[in-house]
């Protein structure tokens, strides 16, 4: 029985050292690989470079500030933070100086988008986000407005933003079916939609001709009065639609001029 225990209790020492032998594997599987980001910034990008390949990190300049206290060319900012864990290899991302705001924004508004870029560039500026406006009292491909507006100080990047006129698009409707419905009713819809009404006919309308008789052998020719032709009967709201052009479905735009043939 003493040597039954005793069995048991080695087993359970062995299973709890191989226990925490597999925790303290995991942690170091985990953490082991981790490092303490420096603080980068003050630095040049070459200097940066090296701190950071010094513990296994890396740096990609992402972006450009205009800084009065950060001299030119020096690391202004960066993520993550210093004092942060992060694994060897992971990338740092920094801003890098550009110094005091030394160049002027110039007023570009009422050119097109071309020659707003290549008026920034010869300033060394840079060309931010482009937003679209349709405007209908202004020339289309035409800048707006400007972000930051002309002559700002105290900017924080050389980058302008712009938004562009465009031409107003004309809203498209597909033809609704008038078939079958009464001539003033689609009138009075048609009108509130912005179409028009275009040509009315009648249909089955009768054409009128004269009638003339030839008279049969052996008897007298009577006077016969000429059949006067009758003007179409003019079309009234009542009438109901037989068909429609533009068909049902087909897209129409404002302004559209709809045919209708009516019943008399």
């Amino acid at each position: 029985m003493k040597a039954f225990i005793r069995i048991v209790l080695l087993s359970l020492v062995l299973l709890t050292v191989a226990l925490v032998s597999a925790l303290t594997a995991m942690h170091f599987a985990i953490h082991g690989r981790e490092v303490v980001v420096p603080n980068l910034v003050g630095m040049t990008p070459v200097e940066a470079e090296r701190a950071s390949l010094a513990d296994g990190l890396q740096i990609e300049v992402q972006r450009e500030y205009y800084s009065p206290n950060i001299p030119e060319g020096r690391i202004m900012s960066q993520l993550p933070l210093p004092g942060t864990k992060a694994k060897r290899g992971f990338q740092v991302r920094v801003a890098r100086s550009l110094g005091p705001q030394r160049v002027a924004i110039p007023d570009i508004t009422g050119q097109t988008p071309r020659a707003a870029q290549l008026n920034l560039e010869r300033r060394g500026l840079d060309l931010g986000t482009t937003a679209m406006l349709p405007s209908p009292s202004t020339p289309s491909d035409q800048v707006l407005a400007q972000s930051p507006p002309a002559n700002a100080s105290g900017v924080s990047a050389p980058r302008i933003s712009l938004l562009v006129s465009t031409a107003p698009q004309t809203p498209a409707f597909l033809m609704p079916n008038f078939v079958g419905q009464p001539l003033g009713a689609a009138t009075t819809l048609l009108q509130a939609a912005g179409m028009r009404l275009g040509k009315v006919s009648v249909g089955g309308a009768e054409q009128a001709a004269s009638i003339s008789a030839s008279p049969s052998p052996g008897t007298s020719t009577p006077n016969l009065a000429p059949v006067v032709s009758q003007p179409p009967q003019a079309p009234s709201p009542s009438s109901l639609i037989l068909s429609q052009n533009p068909p049902a479905g087909q897209k129409i735009t404002l302004g559209t001029a709809i045919d209708f043939e009516v019943s008399r």
